[in-house]
C-alpha cells in the first residue's frame, strides 16, 4: 500500500508543464506567467505633478499663509500629455500645471489649486496662501518601478492588478501557461442525469459535476462528458474520442476490488495505467497513468462522491498546478485547534470534512467535524457541501484530543 506522498510523487514525476504561448493582456488575464517580466524603463518615466495646481520654486513661497499670501506670475500653462517643458521656472514666477503633466525645470514643489486664489489679483498672477514641502505633490521618476527591475516573476497569477501593472510598463504581450484542458466523465449503469427521474436502483450523477467544477476552480478549461456505461469498449471509445481536446482525463467509479469494475479491468490491459491502494481514507483505491499517442495523463478516481472529491484535492489539483508550471499552493495547509476529541484508525491518513468555527483566545482557529448527524461515510455529500476544510489526521495518530493542534487543508479555489 502506497503512502499519500509516494503516490503523489509518482504522479508529479510523469507530468511536464504545458508549453507557454504569448497572449495579449486581456487574453492573458486569469493565466499564470511563464516568464519573468522586467521593466524596460522607469515608472514614472519623468517627474510629473500629482495635483492640479502650480509648479513653484519652494524658496518663493516659504512662509505663505492666508494672512500673508505670496503673489507669483504665471508664465507657463502645462496640460498633461505634452513633452517636458524646456522653459525654467524663474524667481517670482510659477507654471500652472495639470495632474500628470511633466514638472518644468526649476520647480521643486506643487502648490495645489485649493491653496491658491487664482485670478484674484488680476490676469497672469496667482495668490498662494500655503507653502508645500520640498518635493511635495511631485511624482518622481522611477519611484514606482525602476528600469531593469523584475516586476512579476514566472508563476504569478495574472489578475486585474497584475494586468494593470503590465499595461503601465508598456507590455502588450506576455508568455503564459495555457489553462489545462480537462475531460471529466463518470462510469456506472446506475447513473442518471440530474433532472431525470431516477428509477429504482439508480442515482443521480454528482461526481462529474463535482469534479468538473473543482477543475474549473483550479483554473482548468473543462469538458464534462457525462456518464459512460459499464462496458469496456464504450469506455475506451469515449476516452479516445476526447483525447484530441484533453491535457488530462478524469474518470470516477469502477476502480475498487469488486466485480464489474470496468475502468480498472479495461485500462489495466493497456499497461500504461496503474491501479494501487493508497493509505488514506476516504480514497484508498486509486488509478493513474497515461493514455493515447500523446501519453495524456489520466486519473481514475473512486466512485463514492466524497472519495472522488478528496482524491481530486490531494492528487488531481497538484497535477493541474504542475501542468501550469506551479508548485504546491502555499496557503492550503494550515493548522487549527480541534474543537472536539475523536478517534482515528491507525495506518491510514484520514481526511475528515471540517469547518472553521471560531478563534481561540490566542488567535488560533478552531475546527469541528461536519456531517456527523448522518455519519462520515464517503457517499455522504451533505457534510461536504458545508465544509470549508479537510481535517488531516496522520496515519500513526489514533486519537485527537480537544484543544490539540491539527493540520487542515483549506478548500479554496486557485
Amino acid at each position: 500500500m502506497r503512502s499519500v506522498e509516494e503516490h503523489l510523487s509518482v504522479i508529479l514525476a510523469r507530468l511536464r508543464p504545458l508549453p507557454p504561448f504569448e497572449q495579449h493582456l486581456l487574453d492573458a488575464h486569469g493565466h499564470f506567467l511563464a516568464e519573468d517580466i522586467t521593466a524596460e524603463r522607469d515608472l514614472p518615466a519623468f517627474d510629473n505633478s500629482a495635483m492640479d495646481g502650480y509648479a513653484v520654486r519652494l524658496v518663493d513661497v516659504l512662509g505663505a499663509s492666508e494672512q500673508n499670501p505670496v503673489i507669483l506670475s504665471v508664465e507657463q500653462e502645462l496640460p498633461a500629455g505634452i513633452a517636458p517643458s524646456e522653459t525654467e521656472v524663474e524667481p517670482g514666477t510659477c507654471a500652472r500645471i495639470m495632474t500628470g503633466a511633466p514638472v518644468p525645470p526649476g520647480a521643486d514643489a506643487i502648490v495645489p489649486v485649493e491653496w491658491t486664489d487664482a485670478g484674484a489679483v488680476g490676469d497672469g498672477s496667482v495668490r498662494v496662501s500655503r507653502a508645500p514641502g520640498i518635493g511635495q505633490h511631485i511624482r518622481t521618476v522611477g519611484e514606482d518601478v525602476r528600469a531593469d527591475q523584475v516586476v512579476l516573476t514566472a508563476g504569478t497569477y495574472l489578475g486585474s492588478r497584475q494586468i494593470g501593472l503590465l499595461a503601465a510598463i508598456g507590455r502588450d504581450l506576455v508568455a503564459v501557461r495555457p489553462a489545462p484542458r480537462v475531460v471529466v466523465l463518470s462510469t456506472g449503469a446506475e447513473l442518471v442525469e440530474p433532472g431525470a427521474e431516477a428509477a429504482p436502483g439508480q442515482i443521480h450523477d454528482s461526481n462529474s459535476y463535482t469534479l468538473a467544477t473543482a477543475a474549473k476552480e483550479t483554473g482548468a478549461e473543462v469538458y464534462r462528458v457525462g456518464m459512460v456505461p459499464d462496458d469496456g469498449k464504450a469506455l475506451l471509445d469515449a476516452i479516445e474520442d476526447q483525447l484530441i481536446r484533453a491535457d488530462l482525463v478524469i474518470t470516477s467509479g469502477g476502480v475498487s476490488m469488486g466485480a464489474y469494475e470496468v475502468v480498472k479491468e479495461t485500462l489495466s490491459r493497456l499497461g500504461t495505467v496503474e491501479f494501487v491502494k493508497v493509505a488514506m481514507q476516504p480514497g484508498m483505491p486509486q488509478g493513474f497513468g497515461v493514455i493515447g499517442p500523446d501519453e495524456t495523463p489520466i486519473f481514475t478516481l473512486p466512485g463514492n462522491p466524497v472519495s472522488a472529491f478528496v482524491s481530486f484535492e490531494i492528487f488531481v489539483k497538484p497535477a493541474l498546478r504542475a501542468l501550469q508550471g506551479l508548485g504546491p499552493h502555499e496557503d492550503e495547509t494550515q493548522t487549527a485547534v480541534a474543537a472536539e476529541s475523536f478517534d482515528s484508525p491507525e495506518g491510514r491518513r484520514q481526511f475528515l470534512r471540517g469547518r472553521l468555527v471560531r478563534s481561540t483566545d490566542n488567535g488560533e482557529h478552531a475546527v469541528t467535524r461536519v456531517g456527523l448527524a448522518s455519519g462520515s461515510g464517503s457517499h455522504l455529500m451533505g457534510g461536504l457541501a458545508h465544509a470549508d476544510c479537510l481535517i488531516v489526521v496522520p496515519e500513526q495518530v489514533t486519537r485527537v484530543e480537544q484543544g490539540e493542534q491539527i493540520s487542515i487543508l483549506k478548500l479554496e479555489s486557485v
